[in-house]
């Protein structure tokens, strides 16, 4: 039987119905706004079917696998490094893919730009899958907006992360008329994006996948690029936020790790005496003052 939720890694946030009422008859976030934001990693059986449609312009970034949709218009396929924009008020259905269940980052948007905004996205109303020139954006703009919704449902984090909403929007809008990025790109892009996303475990086929190239072509070409793997970059980008903590901040090292992606402080701490030839808690004596 098709899954609503409960996928390995999930995170979801959504707006409190009252809230939205609230908030879409405010200023500041009536425009646009987010109401619900999540992240299916390997989504299999994922499956929704909206007769009437959603009340909501529905937005689903594929970053691997593939899915389908089923518009009054027709059935479209959807695939990686595609984006499926679905129209408040039209009726739909869509799952991942049988053989290949889909990775996706999604949002719900409303408010007054928000059937504009969608216009802009597609050229085609009746068709929903559009390209994606800059996936690892598009990304991070919907972790953006799903990690202020995750902290708390406060006017400021509607305000962000409907300026990421936004943010995706109009990328999405301007990628229709321009090309997908080229080698060098793909490599630059997913530095940005490992900095960006520095505490996350990201793997060499979640990178690939996002450039859409195969894991063993994208590494590489990363290598070639950066004269290091995907993996030692990742740490040493790790361990520089980590010297920056220790000389800004006095917290303890568990939870500078913790917030670097490290379950285990030994571990980490092995990691960084690697690097940095010391100890964390002998960097921090020896910088203290």
């Amino acid at each position: 039987m098709p899954r609503m939720h409960g996928f390995a890694g999930e995170r979801i946030s959504v707006l409190a119905r009252p809230l939205v009422r609230e908030a879409l008859g405010l200023s500041l976030t009536s425009r646009l706004l987010v109401t619900d934001c999540g992240y299916f990693p390997q989504a299999a059986d994922h499956r929704r079917s909206r007769t009437e449609g959603s009340p909501q312009v529905i937005v689903i970034v594929c970053a691997d696998g593939a899915g389908w949709c089923r518009l009054p218009s027709g059935r479209f396929e959807v695939g990686a490094g595609q984006a499926l924009v679905i129209p408040a008020g039209v009726g739909h259905e869509y799952g991942a893919d049988r053989d290949r269940p889909w990775t996706i980052w999604w949002l719900h948007v409303a408010g007054a730009d928000a059937g504009e905004l969608t216009g802009a996205v597609l050229s085609d109303p009746e068709r929903p899958v559009v390209p994606v020139g800059d996936v690892y954006q598009a990304v991070s703009l919907i972790d953006e907006a799903l990690g202020r919704m995750e902290r708390d449902d406060s006017v400021p984090s509607r305000l962000a992360a409907a300026g990421a909403a936004w943010h995706l929007l109009a990328l999405l809008a301007a990628g229709q008329t321009g090309a997908p990025a080229g080698r060098a790109d793909a490599v630059r892009q997913a530095q940005q994006y490992l900095r960006e996303h520095v505490g996350a475990r990201t793997s060499v086929a979640e990178l690939a996948a996002l450039a859409r190239l195969s894991p063993s072509h994208f590494a590489a070409l990363f290598r070639r690029a950066t004269g290091t793997s995907v993996l030692r970059y990742q740490t040493r980008l790790r361990m520089s936020r980590a010297r920056e903590l220790l000389d800004t901040t006095d917290r303890p090292i568990a939870e500078i790790a913790r917030a670097l992606g490290y379950a285990d402080p030994f571990y980490f701490s092995r990691q960084f005496g690697r690097i940095h030839g010391v100890s964390p808690s002998a960097y921090r004596v020896q910088h203290k003052g």
